[in-house]
């Protein structure tokens, strides 16, 4: 029952010693977080170390000075009271026989007492005076118990014929021990060996300094907390100010454009809270107008485009019975309804990117997510394109994960994302090999698409999302596409807040990498897959395509 008890104390014990580590970990992480944050909170707290430790320095030094002046003048009050006794004890031995105890203790008692009377610049005392021509050396002091406590070293000193001091602490006549300056001296006489010793207490001193002491302390630590307080108030001046511009300027960052800093005085942060408006000012016009511009640019491409769809199929309808009826033709005839069959085919694709691009540009683009199962939509997409990768003799290879990858996806534009990766290698690779991968893991679901074509450099790498953009024309491009694939490709891997990335080596080929979040809303912070693939012995170039440029 004992032991159990014991280990249930001891257990308790632990848990509390951890609880309040654990405590005093989060108040120290709130702590630097504020002071990391906060440039006042870090100015007060670097102004009072400062201020503290030039005060800690001055007032050592400054106490310091202030105690050696006070013990060299009491030493020196001292040592001259001191002489004058010994002057006046001189006199007084002189017609003392030698061997005769009581007319040296009388002459003892007599010269102690005299001198007592006589005060000096020194202040109070205590005295001994002591005989040694007789086998027990005779002693008079000023109270009883103070000869035992005389320094040894001191009396040996005398005991040579010096005069001189020592601190000790020393008993008083009515009161403990306390810190003294011992100051001895011998009497020179031909009637026989005396010494005088006189006991000055520093209790007056030590309360004088300790007086000085409080008042330094108590001085230094306002003089630390109004410095503080100084630059506290100091800094509001300056970082209110600041604050003030960095609120207006996250308001600008978020659309409201007429936001603009009051302007008070004439001084440095007056100049520059013009300056700040007069920018903010110019970048509203300029937006204005970029806006404007934009505006005019969607509804032109929007309102050609629907505009475009009338003729266009009526054109279609009579292409379709050319198409349909040339082996009834001419050869060159029958030629010019084919191709005219395949152009209207693009041109209806590039009028289909166009309308998708204009309701990106718009902010009009939605997304409807579901839990999808990823292997079988990437199934599905090799599955369309396989026509086209046998016409060019291309090699496709799918890698699958063991387990199903589960992702909320809007499935029409990961198809379509994977169909124009998928098309862009078969039309890139040379009839080459192409692998698709997909993976997974708790938090996001990759595909990758790498053909081994020619590759891509530096500059091709970094602006093969940028739209209408074209490689090398020696490089083959037999599929005959509008240029707006990729780039419709990045805005949707975007509005699923997600990475769409290239990586290219010249000579090497390229891949392509699609992360996904598996749950809408959550931020990526990392792709199951590699971008860049393993063994490549050339330096890749590699592009970022995801929200705000993120690269994980």
């Amino acid at each position: 029952m004992t032991t159990s008890r014991l280990t249930g104390s001891r257990s308790r014990l632990h848990g509390a010693f951890r609880e309040l580590r654990l405590r005093a970990r989060i108040t120290g992480r709130t702590a630097w977080r504020h002071y990391r944050r906060s440039l006042q909170l870090r100015v007060a707290i670097i102004t009072m170390a400062v201020a503290g430790a030039a005060v800690i320095i001055i007032s050592v030094i400054l106490f310091n000075q202030i105690r050696t002046q006070q013990l060299t003048a009491k030493k020196d009050a001292a040592i001259s009271q001191a002489d004058v006794g010994v002057q006046y004890a001189r006199n007084q031995v002189v017609a003392v026989p030698t061997g005769d105890p009581r007319s040296i203790r009388e002459t003892l008692q007599r010269t102690v007492d005299e001198l007592r009377t006589r005060g000096g610049s020194a202040g109070q005392f205590a005295i001994v005076m002591i005989n040694r021509d007789t086998s027990t050396p005779l002693t008079q002091p000023s109270f009883a118990g103070l000869t035992p406590t005389l320094p040894e070293a001191l009396i040996a000193e005398v005991g040579e014929g010096a005069q001189t001091y020592q601190y000790a602490v020393m008993p008083t006549e009515d009161g403990p021990a306390v810190p003294s300056l011992v100051v001895g001296a011998p009497v020179p006489s031909q009637a026989g060996t005396y010494e005088l010793y006189y006991v000055f207490p520093l209790d007056q001193e030590q309360r004088s300094l300790a007086a000085i002491r409080s008042t330094v302390v108590v001085s230094g630590l306002g003089l630390v907390v109004l410095v503080a307080g100084i630059g506290t108030l100091v800094t509001r001046l300056v970082v209110r100010p600041v604050r003030l511009a960095a609120q207006t300027a996250e308001q600008l960052a978020s659309g409201q454009l007429e936001r603009r800093l009051p302007i008070r005085g004439e001084d440095d942060l007056a100049r520059l809270g013009g300056s700040f408006n007069r920018m903010a000012a110019s970048l509203q016009k300029q937006i204005t107008q970029l806006e404007d511009l934009s505006r005019l640019q969607q509804r032109f491409t929007s309102d050609v485009s629907h505009e475009l769809r009338t003729p266009l199929t009526t054109v279609r309808m009579a292409a379709d019975i050319l198409h349909s009826a040339r082996a009834d033709f001419a050869p060159d005839v029958s030629r010019s309804a084919e191709l005219l069959q395949t152009e209207l085919g693009r041109f209806e694709g590039l009028l289909t990117d166009l309308l998708e691009i204009s309701r990106y540009d718009a902010g009009a683009a939605s997304l409807v997510a579901e839990p999808t199962e990823l292997g079988p939509l990437v199934q599905g997409v090799l599955t369309a394109t396989e026509p086209l990768a046998q016409r060019r003799e291309a090699t496709v290879v799918l890698r699958l994960p063991d387990e199903p990858v589960i992702a909320e996806i809007d499935s029409r534009r990961i198809q379509r994302i994977l169909r124009n990766l998928v098309l862009n290698a078969i039309h890139h690779g040379d009839g080459g090999l192409i692998e698709v991968t997909l993976a997974g893991n708790e938090a996001a679901a990759a595909i990758t698409v790498r053909d081994h074509g020619p590759g891509m450099n530096a500059e091709e790498t970094s602006r093969v999302f940028d739209r209408f953009w074209r490689a090398d024309p020696a490089r083959s491009r037999l599929g005959g596409g509008t240029g707006l694939g990729l780039s419709i490709s990045r805005e949707d891997a975007r509005l699923h807040t997600g990475w769409l990335q290239a990586w290219g080596s010249p000579g090497e080929g390229a891949q392509f990498r699609l992360t996904l979040p598996l749950v809408q809303g959550v931020e990526l912070e990392g792709s199951p897959l590699s971008l860049v693939p393993t063994a490549e012995t050339i330096d890749p170039y590699d592009v970022v395509a995801g929200p705000a440029g993120a690269r994980p």
